[in-house]
């Protein structure tokens, strides 16, 4: 199917955690009007105060050393975003939705559902989900045409990939448009189809279930499997790292999900590990301060 490219001059991303700032900063910084949009007051806050933060450590890297220019990189990209609680006001004047939500398919269905009616015809509506189906999200929208994934990585001002999900629906001018934003912030887009975990995390989550089951079991700590994997593969930080980086109750809501996908495959089973320390201990990983590391 065909359609005319849209030109994304605003952008709005809602969900200002980890993710969605890291989005909008990028993408603010790469010339983009970008508004955030939050639940409540003091998360739009938190969610400024995180970009900000973020921002001044990216304008000094840019910078070089040169005071004038990241003093400047900062005020200029600081200027391009916004913050609000007003959703329906905001997608009103918006080109592209990037959602970063928790990862729960009946909120994130809802929200598509009030975004299909309050954004104009030519707004393109994308989710960052890591492990649901962009077509059962876009399933209450009738814009079928203009909705896609676009999958950043943590952290994403560091992580180069863009995975580009397309549906059955998904009309060729909305995925040129998506390939073609994400390639104006910088990154290397691939295209995958709307399967389950995508390409990476397709690839991913059976390590990290064998990784996880290798320490419930005794067979090895979760430090020398991290270590194992770093030295004997080559991997830039073991499984352990990265899922204190992702976040302990973001795994935890992927492994459910595969397992609700495939409730007979014991490769898919919830770990009883996870469990504990997300759900009694309250240990989410580095944004908790601890995980299977210490990061206080």
């Amino acid at each position: 199917m065909a359609a005319a490219t849209v030109n994304i001059k605003h952008v709005t991303v809602i969900g200002g955690g980890v993710m969605g700032s890291g989005i909008a900063m990028i993408t603010a910084a790469n010339g983009y009007r970008v508004t955030v949009v939050e639940v409540s007051e003091d998360a739009a806050g938190r969610a400024r105060r995180q970009v900000e933060k973020d921002l001044r450590r990216m304008a000094q890297h840019v910078s070089k050393g040169n005071e004038q220019a990241e003093g400047k990189f900062f005020t200029d990209t600081a200027a391009r975003l916004a913050y609000s609680v007003q959703l329906e006001e905001v997608v009103a004047g918006t080109d592209l939705v990037i959602e970063a939500i928790v990862e729960n398919l009946e909120q994130k269905q809802k929200l598509f559902k009030l975004l299909d009616q309050k954004a104009p015809p030519h707004t393109i509506l994308t989710s960052n989900t890591s492990s649901l189906s962009i077509g059962e999200i876009g399933s209450t929208a009738a814009r079928k045409d203009r909705i896609g994934g676009l999958h950043f990585f943590n952290p994403v001002p560091m992580m180069r990939l863009i995975e580009v999900v397309r549906t059955k629906d998904t009309s060729d001018g909305t995925h040129e448009a998506l390939l073609a934003f994400g390639k104006s912030l910088r990154k290397t887009c691939i295209t995958c189809r709307d399967v389950p975990g995508f390409v990476v995390n397709r690839l991913l989550f059976p390590v990290i279930h064998e990784a996880l089951g290798m320490v419930e079991r005794g067979d090895a700590t979760h430090r020398d499997v991290d270590v194992a994997m770093k030295l004997g593969l080559g991997h830039p930080m073991g499984p352990f790292e990265l899922m204190d980086i992702v976040g302990l109750d973001t795994v935890r809501s992927i492994l459910h999900e595969r397992h609700a996908r495939n409730p007979a495959d014991e490769g898919t089973r919830p770990s009883e590990l996870l469990e504990r320390m997300v759900v009694r201990e309250k240990k989410l990983g580095v944004k908790s301060g601890e995980g299977f590391y210490s990061y206080k």
